[in-house]
């Protein structure tokens, strides 16, 4: 029996083209996503990726073999498709491999309204029906497919979320990364008060210049060049489905994650007061400080979209962010949206006469952290409960396995340790008031580990 395990992961299909994943394939997914949504129409968007529009047609193919109609909205960003699933309330594909090499292509499934189907919710299920060869008969009657372009539609409703209009003009340099946001960012920011300095919009899923993966220090080089050399008074940093986004001050410097968490929460609390806002386990503690002065409750989530968006639905969440840039919202089904992000930050900017975005986060940017540090260790189990051991013998220490282990020390210095789902590394974060007492509680859980 074959073994797809490789192909079809947590959070989607993903693998190099056509080695792993061919147009036959996406045929059977087609097919496969009928069944299990039980659907009688759905709606497919597709990246840049020159195998993308191949793997759509045969994807659709399957699809309304199975007798479902098909919508092909054609090229747009993975948060476009959640749009079209969302509005259209239908399920949705989307034909992209993110930040992945060129070699690579991918299937991003949901559900009506753009609900997440994951491994537990769906793609094991598929996995399944692969390996056993278990595809369906062609139906009786073929369903059809409609082309449908919906790009004017998703921006008209991501600026009626967030009102730009009365803003004092900025200039923003953006980064496309050769990815989707070259497409639709222009669409979004049309008509607003803002002069637009565009970096690698060109579609090319190729992607001649840099990884389109901004999480990357090394991929936000020429951004912060641009930022510095032009003037702007901000910089926009897309991945490559451009789902996420990331954020440059006036100075060339990136904004932490966790900073534009509490930037947003606060904007979002203040149209919801009281609300819950879900935040992951190594989200900073300034950004629970922020929700809490803001009248919202902060909860707490395993890294990862499929747990924050679980969350977002069992606490009515207005919002949601992530330290990877992914930030989701209520108002927009839930989904993560790097655009509706970055309208919510050009908002927050453009209402300030003078300020500059660095003086903006600063008030959200409360503690100094050592980033996500890797290391390899042969006993991962082990290697979790002997650090854990260390630390509880200390008073006022705190300790929890939420996701991995997390130890508060209760003096602002904290630290979690994530095992990976892949490999035998454990993930370093730690966070203090000072860099002196990062760098040492850093040096000192790594000496427990390495």
């Amino acid at each position: 029996m074959p073994d797809y395990s490789h192909l079809v992961k947590a959070y989607d299909i993903r693998g190099e083209v056509p080695r792993q994943l061919n147009a036959d394939l996406a045929r059977k997914v087609g097919a496969l996503f009928v069944r299990l949504t039980q659907a009688e129409r759905i709606v497919i968007a597709h990246d840049m990726r020159s195998t993308s529009p191949e793997l759509a047609e045969a994807f659709a193919a399957g699809a309304t073999s199975a007798g479902a109609d098909v919508i092909d909205a054609g090229l747009g960003s993975t948060d476009y498709l959640y749009y079209c699933s969302g509005s259209l309330d239908l399920p949705g594909v989307m034909i992209t491999a993110s930040h992945n090499p060129a070699r690579d292509n991918g299937i991003k499934l949901c559900r009506a309204g753009a609900a997440p189907i994951g491994e537990d919710t769906g793609l094991a299920r598929i996995r399944t029906w692969l390996e056993t060869g278990d595809i369906p008969e062609p139906a009786p009657v073929h369903g059809t497919v409609t082309r449908r372009e919906m790009l004017a539609d998703y921006a008209a409703h991501l600026n009626s979320l967030v009102d730009l209009s009365g803003i004092r003009r900025l200039k923003v340099a953006a980064d496309a990364g050769n990815g989707m946001a070259g497409h639709t960012v222009p669409a979004v920011l049309a008509g607003l008060p803002i002069e637009l300095v565009p970096l690698y919009f060109e579609l090319d899923g190729t992607f001649p210049h840099h990884e389109a993966n901004p999480l990357d220090p090394k991929n936000l080089i020429d951004l912060q060049d641009l930022v510095k050399k032009s003037g702007a008074d901000i910089g926009l940093a897309f991945d490559g489905d451009a789902d996420r986004c990331f954020f440059i001050d006036e100075k060339g410097r990136a904004v932490a994650p966790s900073a534009i968490v509490g930037l947003v929460a606060a904007r979002e609390l203040a149209k919801d007061p009281g609300s819950a806002i879900i935040h992951n386990v190594i989200t900073s503690a300034a950004a629970v400080e922020v929700i809490r002065e803001h009248g919202g409750t902060p909860v707490r989530s395993r890294v990862g979209h499929s747990f924050m968006k679980a969350l977002m639905a069992e606490h009515n969440a207005v919002f949601g962010g992530e330290h990877s840039g992914h930030y989701y919202f209520r108002d927009f089904w839930r989904a993560d949206t790097g655009m509706l992000t970055a309208l919510h930050v050009l908002a927050a900017l453009g209402e300030q006469e003078e300020s500059t975005l660095s003086e903006l986060v600063a008030a959200y940017s409360r503690y100094v952290a050592s980033g996500e540090i890797n290391s390899q260790v042969a006993d991962v189990p082990g290697t979790l409960d002997a650090v854990e051991a260390a630390y509880r013998r200390h008073d006022r220490v705190t300790t929890d396995r939420l996701d991995g282990l997390t130890v508060d020390l209760g003096d602002g210095r904290w630290f979690n340790l994530r095992p990976s789902n892949t490999e035998p590394l454990l993930r370093l974060n730690v966070e203090a008031p000072d860099e002196a007492a990062m760098a040492a509680l850093r040096d000192e859980v790594l000496a427990l580990i390495r």
